[in-house]
């Protein structure tokens, strides 16, 4: 008898043949039979006119210190994801020494908005090698399975001390040291190691992170250390973006490591056109030298969420707000609903220092009321500025009175990159290019600002069923991007497949009723720290080593996520 069955469903296999419809059988956590009419289970599941996926895997989060007190990896396991990848970026918390810690919070608090206070709270240090950090997790109980980098940033501090750390170069004894422990943590399990490149990663109130300006005799000095292991992707930002010169170092790291080097990537504004180029570049690199090199893109824009309950908002620096900013939200709009105080804000706008955000707050040719449904993908005509001359007044006091709809909930989006020509065509160019893979939802990351981690309820809301602006995505290939393809990448060869013999992480999936509600904030981080979240409808349920940790949108107790350590057969 089988632990489990699944009737009756759409099978949406990972590969991204053609659906067929079958019954999957569990057994033992894995995936026994996929078949017609399986025999008799301890428990059943009617997928009768739903989809069944392999559970989601999501490649590029930041729940390196949440992992620790967070069972459920919320929000991440609310929709349908079984796997994680953190430590991306070049931050996380091992390899760490006890007077190391605070600098490294702020170092994640600076780059991914995660309140350090709800860190310090939250986290419980009982390591300081890597695969002690491992071995800390193992103790743990989850509902989904987690997967851990080597942060360049914490190895850097580790190996040469905070001060050193943020800005010397590196001897070839140090390099020779850092090399030495992302070896001992790929053997242990880690299957990778990250950096960061980009000046817009910071330490709070900070200079640039450990690792930014390492030179490129650093970063293959590293990559060395994937050679006898055997294992591991190499991941980057780069504010170069893949091209010169950036490019033939990345080639020498991923000639030297023998395995993937991903980095993450998004249509430049001034230069639309030169994302094509990159692509090509990636296609010459391995037809021609063999090497694997591929960009990480978004199913939807990089951008920021704003209001009254986000962390940003176009009157954060207003003198007026300001002396109202710390109250409770109901009697922040009832203030602000007060036609004198408005009056009063509107009179501050041409004198008030927006700083290094005053593109976020004031251009409101490229802000937009979120919605609920949220919309993604609005239209040019839908802007702030737009509307607001549409109803004759002015874009700084059309957007104060959307912000106070919805008893002041109502958000603002403002999408940062892959939005030229305010539409999703170019984004599909890449998505669907077959030297880039699906990623970067940032799960557990910038709370305050974000709330992407409900990328594969997106992708196939958006991209497969919904949208009307352009092409869609192939339901086929949607998943395939999200799950298959993703746990190869990794060496996660018993997952992302509905194959027997593969790990039993699975979906069954209402897709004509799956819906992504708009983001709201609450504050259940530790020590209170707030964070933005979304919801969705339509899974019906979601299933981790033959066990369900979710039904009908509400998490079980079942908790058979463990944490992943080295390449799976």
């Amino acid at each position: 008898m089988h632990d489990l069955v699944i009737r009756n469903g759409k099978v949406v296999d990972g590969s991204g043949q053609d659906a067929f419809y079958a019954d999957v059988a569990v057994r033992d956590g894995k995936i026994a039979e996929v078949g017609p009419k399986l025999g008799p289970a301890r428990r059943e599941i009617d997928a009768d006119g739903a989809l069944v996926t392999p559970g989601w895997v999501d490649v590029h989060t930041h729940y390196d210190g949440q992992v620790t007190w967070d069972p459920e990896l919320s929000p991440s396991s609310w929709h349908g994801v079984t796997t994680v990848v953190m430590g991306n970026c070049g931050v996380g918390f091992a390899p760490a020494r006890p007077d190391e810690r605070d600098f490294l919070i702020r170092v994640m608090e600076g780059v991914e908005e995660i309140p350090g206070a709800a860190l310090d709270e939250g986290m419980t240090w009982n390591w300081e090698t890597f695969p002690e950090y491992l071995d800390s997790l193992d103790q743990q109980q989850r509902s989904i399975d987690v997967v851990a980098q080597v942060p360049h940033s914490a190895l850097r501090c580790y190996v040469m001390g905070e001060a050193r750390a943020l800005e010397d170069e590196a001897t070839p004894d140090g390099i020779a040291e850092m090399s030495r422990i992302t070896e001992e943590a790929l053997q242990a399990g880690a299957l990778g190691f990250t950096t960061s490149r980009t000046i817009l990663h910071k330490v709070k109130h900070g200079p640039v992170i450990p690792g930014t300006h390492a030179t490129p005799e650093e970063l293959v000095g590293i990559a060395k250390a994937f050679r006898k292991p055997g294992h591991g992707v190499f991941q980057m930002i780069s504010d170069h973006m893949g091209r010169d010169p950036d490019f033939p170092w990345m080639k020498e790291i991923a000639r030297t490591t023998g395995g993937p080097l991903i980095f993450s990537f998004a249509q430049r504004r001034n230069q639309p056109e030169y994302y094509k180029d990159v692509l090509q570049s990636l296609i010459d690199a391995q037809t021609q030298e063999g090497l694997d090199i591929r960009a990480s893109i978004a199913p939807r824009p990089a951008g920021i969420l704003e209001g009254l309950m986000a962390t940003l908002n176009p009157f954060l620096f207003h003198p007026s707000y300001r002396e109202i900013r710390r109250k409770p939200l109901e009697e922040r709009v009832r203030i602000m609903r007060d036609p004198s105080f408005k009056a009063r804000v509107m009179e501050e706008t041409e004198h008030v220092d927006f700083g290094a955000l005053k593109d976020f707050l004031c251009t409101f040719s490229n802000m937009f009321a979120l919605g609920d449904p949220p919309d993604y993908e609005p239209r040019q005509e839908d802007n702030i500025e737009a509307r607001a001359a549409a109803a004759g007044q002015s874009p700084e006091s059309f957007v104060y009175d959307v912000m106070l709809q919805n008893d002041g909930q109502q958000l603002l989006y403002f999408p940062l990159s892959n939005y030229g020509g305010y539409n999703f065509d170019v984004m599909r160019d890449m998505l669907v290019h077959p030297r880039t893979h699906m990623s970067l939802s940032d799960g557990g990351a910038h709370v305050g600002t974000v709330s992407d981690a409900n990328f594969p309820t997106y992708t196939l809301t958006h991209w497969v069923r919904d949208r009307d602006r352009g092409e869609r995505i192939r339901l086929e290939d949607a998943v395939r991007k999200q799950t298959g393809e993703n746990a190869a990448l990794y060496g996660l060869n018993d997952r992302g497949l509905v194959q027997v013999g593969k790990k039993a992480d699975l979906n069954v999936i209402d897709f004509d009723k799956l819906h992504l509600h708009a983001p709201y904030m609450t504050n259940d981080l530790p020590k209170g720290g707030k964070r933005l979240l979304q919801k969705a409808d339509g899974y019906r349920a979601t299933v981790v080593a033959g066990q369900v940790i979710a039904e009908n949108a509400e998490m079980t107790a079942a908790r058979p996520g463990k944490v992943v350590r080295g390449p799976q057969s």
